[in-house]
């Protein structure tokens, strides 16, 4: 009976947690299909917020800076947050120790104090605009792709790659066949954990961008004093779908190639 009182009280317990999470998208989701701009009343069921979600010039130009500097923030922190990793994987202990707690601050530190920083820097040496918020958003993601890396380092055998230069690889070729594919999944987990938070910020952005410069979150912050535009739910909509997606695929086809126990592959 005490077992039965506990599975289900974990059971509410845990539906209580989805419903607050998700209900808010689910509402959202709704109201991307409303006839009527009103958040209170149902207008019947409409695609028209779809098609005028296209036609929005503001709004596609947005998405399109949006995208442009989350992928290229990404992929440049990607790229230098793995060259950091392993440099400070191959430091002494205690200098180890000295850059592990540098790259923690940014993610503890406030972003508006990182925002406002990084605002009295460029106005002094570089004009706000597009390569201002680039630079902002390289600086905030780099630590998110070391913290993604530094695990699979540490479960890196380096036995391989000692046996690959013995074999007569020289140390570029052994670090792209050796070590970048037992990197792959935080390399991987760090981009997009880049990408996500660089769509996702807007204090930096807010900070550092130049007149003429719009993301999504900006463009919702000018637009919260007249009321956001029923255009917005559908886009958020189609950004909930894509990711949701893309989720199902990576949790699924994983499972497609997982050895049996005569020695084959599940399909």
């Amino acid at each position: 009976m005490v077992e039965k009182i506990k599975d289900f009280c974990s059971r509410f317990y845990l539906a209580i947690i989805i419903i607050f999470l998700y209900a808010p998208i689910l509402v959202l989701i709704v109201l991307s299909f409303n006839n009527s701009r009103s958040r209170v009343t149902w207008g019947g069921f409409t695609l028209d917020w779809y098609q005028r979600l296209f036609s929005n010039s503001q709004i596609m130009e947005a998405l399109g800076t949006t995208l442009v500097l989350a992928f290229s923030s990404a992929l440049i922190a990607t790229v230098i947050g793995v060259l950091a990793a392993l440099g400070i994987n191959a430091m002494r202990q205690r200098n180890y120790q000295i850059m592990m707690a540098a790259t923690n601050i940014p993610m503890l530190n406030a972003d508006i104090v990182t925002g406002i920083a990084l605002m009295l820097w460029f106005v002094h040496f570089l004009e706000l605009g597009f390569g201002s918020v680039l630079i902002a958003h390289i600086t905030f993601n780099i630590p998110y792709v070391i913290l993604s890396v530094m695990p699979k380092i540490k479960q890196m055998n380096v036995s391989i790659y000692e046996a690959a230069r013995d074999l007569g690889a020289n140390a570029v070729y052994g670090f792209f066949t050796v070590i970048l594919p037992q990197l792959a999944g935080g390399i991987v987990a760090g981009f997009f954990m880049a990408f996500t938070m660089s769509m996702d910020d807007f204090v930096i952005t807010y900070f550092t961008k130049g007149p003429g410069i719009n993301t999504l979150s900006t463009m919702i912050y000018g637009e919260i004093r007249k009321g956001i535009k029923p255009e917005m739910y559908a886009l958020s909509t189609i950004i909930f779908v894509i990711i949701l997606v893309i989720l199902l695929i990576v949790n699924y086809f994983p499972q497609g190639n997982k050895k049996t126990e005569k020695g084959g592959y599940e399909r």
